[in-house]
């Protein structure tokens, strides 16, 4: 198996027109480690991750996820777990039926690997009830069982507290911190200071100059 480095950003710029979003970003994510970015809305942190994730392309500099550059060396890093503003899902089907079709894309994993996932975040895995009626709590919770049921090294969380109670918040952040513990490298995005406090070994401010 290839050694995890996890994420590296070099000199990262993105523009949109005249608007300059990222300028000149860098840092890196070693395994077992949670690194927290802040700032304002609008100030890039969406579409830091999108770079990363290789949904845009940076327009100077790189981004590299276990040492393969994205977009260059690979389009979608394989060793990636994303959750990136409002998961989207089958609505008529069961929250179970939506990862099981996600999963039979890669093949990796089966049920019970899928399974776990959703008890990892506390959904019942028998649950039957379609993703229509799921509560926002419940919809970010699956989501977020997405991103982690095939055991990517990487995971790039944008405001996984969504919709989560206060109790909901705690599970989610208990769970970060076991992902943490196995390895993975986390980069998080969150509103509240709380979560960065907590949960982040380092913090970009991608407010500051």
């Amino acid at each position: 198996m290839k050694e995890r480095s996890g994420i590296e950003v070099k000199n990262v710029w993105k523009a949109f027109g005249k608007e300059q979003v990222l300028k000149d970003v860098s840092f890196s994510i070693p395994p077992g480690s949670i690194y927290g970015v802040v700032g304002n809305n609008g100030s890039g942190k969406t579409v830091l991750m999108k770079c990363i994730c290789g949904f845009m392309k940076c327009d100077r500099g790189m981004v590299l996820v276990d040492g393969r550059q994205v977009g260059k060396e690979v389009d979608f890093p394989d060793s990636l777990g994303v959750i990136i503003e409002t998961p989207g899902f089958i609505s008529n089907i069961s929250g179970y039926k939506n990862l099981k079709i996600l999963a039979s894309l890669k093949g990796r994993i089966g049920k019970r690997e899928i399974r776990d996932a959703l008890s990892r975040v506390g959904l019942s895995p028998d649950l039957k009830k379609p993703v229509a009626k799921y509560s926002l709590g419940m919809r970010q919770r699956l989501g977020i069982a997405q991103a982690i049921m095939e055991d990517p090294g990487v995971l790039v969380l944008d405001e996984p507290f969504n919709g989560l109670d206060q109790q909901g918040v705690l599970e989610i952040r208990a769970l970060l911190k076991e992902l943490k513990a196995d390895g993975k490298a986390i980069l998080l995005a969150s509103h509240n200071a709380q979560d960065i406090e907590e949960l982040c070994d380092h913090v970009k401010d991608l407010m500051e100059k």
